[in-house]
């Protein structure tokens, strides 16, 4: 099957931890390889975002990334990309004339914009992935929300016209309900991990982790922006004695210093006495990760809102307890009361109390591990999410085949 894949601003070639560059750039990267090792033509579209760029680039696997021109080849913050889709649709109209795939898979909505002209012209069916719907980020984020205005209007729209909505966990279905697109048109497919790399044993060719400060250590990880929530890990870290809190994240290191976020959480922390217990690490080697994380007791998510989450996972392939609020995707990847703690958005003392009773039994963080991991390898590895887009895609392309011979 020949598949195109559109993802208009995050690269599976970029380095994770920028403000843009996150799940959602994993999800494709991992997926595209996926799909390629399986046979399949694979090639993701994405922004031209440097002039030095190849046109063309190999993935491990054999799926190809193609950067397409589409504005000014710089980086663009991903709200500003909106005025630029329609540049890029007409080229995916002019490569798709000579090249037809079989199946398009846009993700995020810009990209699904670009997908529907792109594919218009030529019949091609498109799948669309949100990664995040902008009621959700509107809801939270308010004033704060600088997403083009018409970004819920367009994300309606492509709910409506696509083939097929591949949604990533089952909140985004309800949310999707309430915009008026029916579940009927939605499949469930959510993101995955990659086990073997993310795992309990130790990997003696690896950097060890920092050195422990304090007896128990709690890691928070992700991209350093406000809606990850780590102010409220910080709060938290108030109401229990003798842990430390790691945030792994962000630029590098040593340009810690210039980001605004993590000098307003090292100024929280300061604030709230904990300065001595919270270390900003920055971006980290994602080849140090696992060990990052298996030297942590729990790792915390505690965002105010969250598409899918991946953290959760990768914790939970390392066999190591998950704290998380109980929003979006986490309700789908954490098992509350077996591979971790579900505790309400905003609840300060909630996360302190589910980290308390959690630090306060190895028996039962080995016992929330171990079933994390069984449930990480029973239902999110990439081999899995590969299986649920696999077939929605051939459920698509068929349902297309009849419509055209039909018409």
């Amino acid at each position: 099957m020949r598949i195109a894949m559109v993802s208009e601003h995050a690269s599976p070639l970029a380095a994770l931890g920028g403000v843009d560059a996150g799940g959602q750039n994993v999800y494709v990267a991992r997926l595209a390889e996926e799909l390629a090792r399986r046979g399949h033509d694979v090639t993701v579209h994405t922004r031209r975002d440097d002039p030095d760029l190849p046109d063309r680039v190999p993935l491990p696997g054999g799926a190809v990334v193609e950067h397409v021109p589409a504005g000014p080849p710089e980086v663009i913050p991903k709200d500003a990309l909106f005025a630029h889709m329609p540049s890029f649709g007409a080229h995916l109209a002019r490569v798709w004339r000579h090249e037809r795939p079989d199946v398009v898979h846009a993700h995020f909505w810009m990209s699904g914009m670009a997908s529907l002209l792109g594919a218009g012209p030529h019949g091609v069916p498109v799948i669309q992935t949100f990664h995040a719907l902008g009621t959700v980020k509107r809801r939270h984020q308010g004033r704060e929300d600088t997403s083009p205005l018409e970004r819920i209007g367009i994300e309606r729209q492509i709910g409506r016209t696509c083939d097929r909505v591949l949604a990533t966990c089952s909140d985004e279905v309800h949310e999707l309900a309430a915009m008026g697109i029916s579940p009927s048109r939605v499949s469930v497919v959510p993101c995955g991990v990659d086990s073997a790399h993310f795992h309990p044993g130790a990997d003696p060719a690896t950097a060890p982790a920092p050195a422990r400060a304090h007896r128990h250590r709690l890691l928070s990880c992700g991209r350093l922006v406000r809606r990850k929530g780590y102010d409220q890990a910080i709060r938290a870290l108030t109401r229990i004695p003798d842990a430390e809190l790691l945030l792994a994240g962000g630029p590098p290191p040593a340009l810690l210093h210039t980001d605004p976020e993590a000098r307003r959480l090292l100024g929280l922390a300061a604030r709230e006495g904990v300065g001595d217990r919270v270390r900003l690490l920055g971006a980290v080697d994602p080849a140090r990760m696992p060990a990052l994380m298996r030297s942590a007791d729990l790792v915390l998510c505690t965002p105010a809102y969250e598409p899918f989450g991946i953290v959760p996972l990768e914790a939970m392939a390392c066999a190591v307890p998950v704290v998380a609020t109980d929003v979006g995707g986490h309700r789908d990847s954490v098992a509350d009361g077996r591979t971790g703690r579900l505790v309400p958005q905003g609840d300060t003392a909630a996360v302190a109390a589910a980290v308390r009773d959690l630090l306060g039994s190895e028996r039962t963080r080995r016992r929330y591990g171990s079933a994390g991991r069984e449930r990480v390898l029973g239902r999110f590895t990439w081999r899995r999410v590969a299986d649920g887009a696999e077939q929605v895609y051939r459920r698509v392309t068929a349902e297309h085949e009849v419509k055209t011979e039909v018409a």
